[in-house]
């Protein structure tokens, strides 16, 4: 409970007379009776502020938070009694918010809304922990402090907008919008398609001579890529994904990049899954249909990346136990030289059985580095060691390549696309 302004104007008003009573203005008596009065209001109104009954707080919230995109919460309020208030909700700690605290004058037994925006900074579970209303007393004398229930608790999934924009185009289209180069060759895949008649462009390998033969005149077999093929999204958690670009961590731009590439191979038939190693595991076997990606997202909202060293060959050993049958596997981590004895070894037992490709993410910071002037003996040795990492790094990967293993050195904003390129890439060339 604290004093208003309108108590303290009173309060002020009092004082001054005292002034007046020094000066032999003002009778003592008057100047106690005026004390008395404002004592006697404030506390009547203090009485009458604590038997008020406190409104009835419903918070609206969506459904399904993503991680970095706005949204809007609103509060709803039902007051017994008509009150002023200000209201200030207990969102999660570190979350960015706009429009709080706002004012409201609520009339006995009418609802009123405010909304305000929220943007979640992490994935994982959160407690909103209730509303903090500040209500005026009736006769404006005083401000007393509620937090009132509902508290609760929400879910901030990946970043899954990009998916609901995607869903609006074919997987091709789709492809391009994630900066993906698709090339495309008309009619050629693995699995038989359609008879058609013969088009400008068509190989000669295309043409069934047949069914020329019946139909006199050319016809040529369409094919498509082959369907039901398994992608397996392996995410390292361990200490390498811990480096932050964009307000992202490493970890959270696989993420995100896995959940695309696996979208559009559900989207093309095939059925993808996730293994995250390194921190806390997590498995999610390869499933077709559309309702995998919910699967995705329950299974890795609450992943974080912790500071450990990931056991490649420990995971490479669970997924050949897990997973059976053929599968592209994309690993994402960010490649050093010492880790690349265990690496060698982990892709050597994946080899037996599944086709491999190793993103291996690259901080921005260090083209950066490289690119720059240097002006100065700091500036000289910064670009020298990120020349020199760069340069272990190459042949860290150029060992991973005399394996046959598929390699992606990119930023993690290139991501998305070199992922979907190289899924693509595989099943145009019927690699699986």
């Amino acid at each position: 409970m604290r004093p208003a302004p309108l108590l303290l104007v009173l309060l002020a008003a009092w004082a001054a007379l005292g002034g007046l009573v020094l000066g032999d203005l003002l009778p003592r008596w008057g100047w106690a009776l005026g004390g008395a009065v404002v004592a006697a209001m404030a506390l009547a109104d203090l009485w009458r502020q604590w038997r008020r009954p406190s409104p009835q707080v419903q918070r609206q919230v969506p459904e399904a938070l993503a991680l970095g995109v706005r949204r809007e919460v609103g509060l709803r309020l039902l007051a017994e009694q008509p009150m002023h208030v200000q209201v200030f909700d207990r969102v999660p700690g570190g979350w960015l918010l706009e429009a709080l605290p706002q004012r409201l004058h609520l009339r006995a037994g009418h609802a009123s809304t405010l909304h305000y925006q929220v943007l979640p900074q992490q994935r994982g579970r959160f407690q909103f922990d209730g509303v903090d209303v500040r209500i005026r007393s009736p006769w404006r004398l005083w401000w007393q402090q509620r937090t009132l229930p509902p508290s609760l608790e929400v879910r901030v999934y990946p970043n899954f907008v990009p998916l609901t924009r995607f869903a609006l185009f074919s997987a091709d289209q789709a492809s391009r919008l994630v900066g993906a180069h698709v090339k495309r060759r008309r009619g050629e895949g693995t699995d038989f398609h359609q008879m058609r008649e013969y088009r400008v462009g068509d190989s000669l390998r295309q043409l069934d001579w047949k069914a020329t033969a019946r139909a006199r005149k050319l016809i040529s077999r369409e094919y498509q890529d082959e369907k039901n093929q398994q992608l397996l999204l392996m995410l390292d958690s361990g200490r390498r994904m811990l480096a932050s670009e964009g307000g992202l961590s490493h970890f959270d731009h696989a993420l995100n990049a896995s959940l695309v590439v696996a979208y559009l191979a559900l989207r093309q038939g095939d059925a993808a899954g996730l293994f995250a190693v390194g921190g806390e595991r997590r498995w999610v076997a390869p499933q077709r249909g559309m309702g995998t990606v919910e699967h995705l997202l329950r299974a890795s909202y609450d992943l974080q990346p912790q500071a450990v060293a990931t056991d490649y060959l420990a995971a490479a050993t669970e997924v050949s136990l897990r997973q059976r049958r053929r599968a592209l596997v994309m690993l994402v981590s960010n490649v050093r030289d010492e880790d690349i004895e265990d690496l060698l070894a982990a892709v050597r037992l994946l080899q037996r059985r599944h086709l491999v490709c190793v993103a291996s993410l690259r901080e921005r910071e260090l083209d950066t580095a490289l690119e720059g002037e240097v002006h100065t003996l700091e500036d000289a040795a910064q670009a020298g060691a990120a020349a020199l990492y760069l340069q272990q790094r190459a042949k860290a990967h150029e060992a991973l390549r005399s394996e046959k293993v598929m390699v992606l050195d990119v930023t993690a904003d290139a991501l998305p696309a070199a992922l979907v390129e190289r899924y693509l890439a595989v099943k145009r060339e019927g690699l699986l």
